[in-house]
């Protein structure tokens, strides 16, 4: 069958590609990803059923896009219900926002202006948040002529558009005169709050969780961080099917829940730099949003993976770039404008026991940029016939908050003839509040923090309702059947289902070693167009012709490479296993999976959450198409072939045998973990949070697929976890408590034989005792004697 002195397989081509071949195929992998974002523009339109007949039929026609936004940006959650404002005030009494005695022996108003007062307040969004920021209120008695929530940039205080600097830029001297838009442009500020407010507007400017990294981490622990705020509460939230986006639009529609229960006065957004980005969401996901503009953001988000990761939703170039999240705005008024936005070089400086950032860069919106994707918008609004309601505004000097922009979104609001002119905040007898602007980050943090960590303890419950409680133990063939649409989601909505192998396999080979009892084969097979998936074969000697052996594939960890369990020479944690099991006779496949080359593939990643894949979407299908090759090899019996994967590798012991049927049974060594808990607690060392493993939280798996569920895909068909006490993976118990799920399942279908665990006295590390056991058994072939 095998012609020993052969330099390729029969059936094959010779290999004779030289250089690093694992970086090459990561090389090809990023390739095809970005191939992929590129066509996201034009393939997108295929999720969009717009009905431009009426401006109703119109926005009935997008909701569900609306819906699916929503999820994106984890905006679900039922808010309390909001009556009034709370101040923070001095006397213990708290009073409404309406009180008609403004008095300072009542309330401790922070500034007064000729047309109105501003104050610091907050308001109950969850049991868990608040919204926090300041309040101005018109003085008038008459109607006002609208409501605005004004945000700022996160690095921006509310008080800054207020044009209250009681923490001035470094530099910026106490404000002792009337300032002008001279003033704002000489030291880098905007007023915009107070000018809308000076229109007589009633203004909310709410706290956004800024960009520093003082709180990112555990201090009880020791584990701080230099993760951004903002990215810290992304890793957490993101894992639980939530977002810093949406937990900051949820602080936006609580305002406009409570502004909608007082005068009929139309309720609009303006926001700057990530306050545009907040704005721009908000108005998209609640009609009651009358009109909005976005400053210093919009723009084509086609490389968002450059941006920071706080940024990432999952399947946002899928279905969604900011035209069309626009789109969810038609035809209500939208200006967008282009002034400069935030700059941003990077997260917060690595230093001493402060590291785990990913990487990423916010410049300011390309003026190109902006005007194609403002373009693209127009397109939207000139169907409705609504074109006269979205504007482009450049302002002269690049401040946010050009007169013309306020302008246009008063008039947007139905506002005749509005004013906005210079502001003046007339000086009264008042000291320094003192007020704790460290505090106050602090706790809005801890807030996001708390909040999240209830979803966490509530991803069990959510798990129970969406997976558990729609299947049925009673036999096999049912499990199987009411496992169908969990799988279905499971490769759609978590793992990501990208194109399958659309060319030719063109298998490649070459012999990389020659052993007592086997020879080893490197392969090469396409899979798209230029991209390749490659592994090792090893064949044992012995082999007759037309036998037909089960196959273990057996897949590294990170930066690991096939040679590391292949090379009976290499001494590592993986103790050269598949070479040990082609000793046994079996044939062995080591594929190489992506995770290699540092931040190399962590940007495919970045690159593929937006387009709604993952790193695991393209192992899924490298897999597919090597089961393909080795289902056609004449020594290969299809139906007996298993999966053992150590750490990385047994995260794809979890992952590609809950997918692919072809695997008959799977082991995971030193990996599997209360895995939902190990992404997103703050509680414990062994969290991801403290890391710098920033790909690894996978949008909403908390809520859908722990390591119990995805081992119940994995069923009826055997499954195995090889676990050392040392290993710091995770502790033990968290271990335990997993598999007890499963161990629980196999046994209510009757086949509690088919799964078990080896503890062992050792760590991060192929044990190989039991597990080898397994293999023999469930793959039928004869241990050693």
């Amino acid at each position: 069958m095998l012609d020993e002195t052969a330099q390729a397989l029969h059936g094959t081509e010779p290999l004779t590609l030289d250089g690093d071949l694992a970086a090459q195929m990561v090389e090809a992998l990023d390739g095809y990803v970005s191939r992929a974002t590129a066509d996201s523009i034009e393939e997108r339109a295929g999720l969009w059923n717009r009905d431009y007949s009426s401006h109703t039929a119109y926005t009935e026609s997008v909701e569900p896009n609306r819906a699916r936004l929503r999820k994106r940006i984890g905006c679900l959650d039922p808010r309390l219900p909001i009556e009034e404002l709370t101040y923070n005030i001095t006397t213990k009494t708290a009073t409404r926002i309406h009180e008609p005695d403004f008095s300072e022996t009542t309330v401790a108003f922070f500034r007064e202006a000729d047309n109105y007062i501003i104050y610091r307040v907050r308001w109950q969004v969850f049991d868990e948040m608040e919204g926090e920021g300041l309040l101005l209120e018109p003085k008038s008695n008459f109607s006002i002529p609208a409501q605005i929530v004004a945000l700022p940039d996160a690095d921006w205080t509310p008080e800054r558009i207020a044009g209250v600097i009681d923490d001035p830029p470094l530099g910026v001297p106490p404000i002792t005169e009337e300032p002008t838009r001279f003033w704002e442009a000489k030291y880098g500020l905007s007023y915009f709050a107070a000018r809308l407010a000076n229109a007589g507007c009633r203004v909310v400017v709410p706290f956004l969780i800024n960009r520093d990294d003082t709180y990112s981490g555990n201090p009880t622990l020791g584990t701080m961080t230099n993760q951004p705020h903002r990215e810290f509460i992304y890793r957490m939230a993101f894992e639980l099917g939530r977002h810093i986006i949406g937990y900051e639009v949820q602080k936006v529609l609580s305002l406009v829940d409570w502004m909608s229960g007082l005068e009929k006065a139309p309720i609009g957004v303006m926001g700057y730099g990530e306050g545009g980005l907040i704005a721009l969401y908000s108005a998209a996901v609640d009609t009651r949003i009358q009109a909005a503009a976005v400053s210093g953001y919009f723009q084509s988000r086609q490389e968002v993976w450059r941006e920071p990761i706080y940024r990432n939703v999952w399947g946002l170039l899928h279905e969604f770039g900011d035209a069309e999240i626009a789109s969810l705005i038609a035809p209500r008024p939208l200006i967008i404008e282009a002034s400069r936005g935030p700059e941003v070089a990077g997260p917060p400086q690595v230093r001493e026991g402060r590291g785990g950032a990913a990487p990423g860069q916010l410049v300011s919106p390309p003026i190109d940029s902006v005007t194609a994707e403002f373009d693209r918008t127009k397109d939207f609004y000139q169907q409705l016939g609504a074109e006269d309601a979205l504007h482009l505004v450049s302002p002269d000097d690049g401040l946010p908050g050009d007169p013309k922009t306020l302008t246009a979104l008063l008039t947007g609001l139905g506002a005749e003839d509005p004013e906005i002119g210079r502001y003046l905040l007339r000086s009264i007898p008042l000291s320094r509040d003192n007020f704790d602007y460290d505090a106050r980050q602090q706790r809005q943090f801890m807030q996001l923090v708390n909040l999240s960590q209830r979803f966490l303890r509530e991803a069990a419950t959510r798990r129970q309702q969406f997976f558990w409680e729609k299947t049925d133990t009673s036999s096999l063939a049912r499990w199987e059947e009411t496992c169908t649409d969990a799988k279905a989601y499971f490769w759609d909505e978590v793992i990501g289902k990208c194109p399958p192998p659309d060319v030719p396999t063109h298998p490649r080979t070459r012999l990389l070693y020659d052993e007592p009892l086997w020879k080893g084969y490197e392969v090469v097979l396409d899979v798209w167009q230029d991209v390749f998936a490659y592994g090792i074969l090893l064949l044992p000697n012995d082999l007759q012709p037309g036998e037909q052996r089960p196959v273990v594939v057996c897949q590294h960890g990170l930066e690991g490479r096939p040679q590391d369990t292949a090379d009976p020479r290499i001494e590592s944690v993986y103790h050269s296993y598949a070479a040990q099991l082609a000793d046994r006779g079996f044939v062995v496949y080591a594929p190489q999976n992506p995770y290699i080359g540092q931040d190399a593939f962590r940007v495919i990643q970045r690159k593929a959450n937006p387009v709604k894949w993952s790193l695991f979407s393209l192992i899924v299908r490298q897999h597919e198409r090597t089961l393909e090759w080795l289902a056609e090899q004449s020594f290969v019996d299809a139906d007996r072939i298993g999966f053992y994967g150590l750490s990385y590798g047994g995260k794809t012991a979890m992952r590609v045998p809950a997918l692919l049927e072809r695997y008959a049974c799977s082991i995971c060594s030193a990996d599997f973990n209360e895995w939902i808990v190990k992404n997103a607690t703050y509680h414990s060392r062994y969290s991801y949070m403290f890391g710098g493993e920033y790909e690894m939280p996978e949008f909403d798996l908390g809520n859908t697929f722990n390591y119990g569920e995805m081992a119940g895909l994995i069923a009826p068909r055997p499954f195995m976890v090889e676990r050392g006490h040392d290993d710091g993976m995770a502790p033990d118990e968290w271990v335990a408590h997993e598999f007890a799920v499963v161990r629980r399942l196999y046994v209510q279908l009757g086949i509690a034989d088919r799964t078990e665990i080896e503890f062992f006295d050792g760590g991060h590390q192929i044990n190989s005792d039991k597990t080898f056991r397994f293999l023999h058994r469930h793959l039928n072939w004869p241990e050693p004697q």
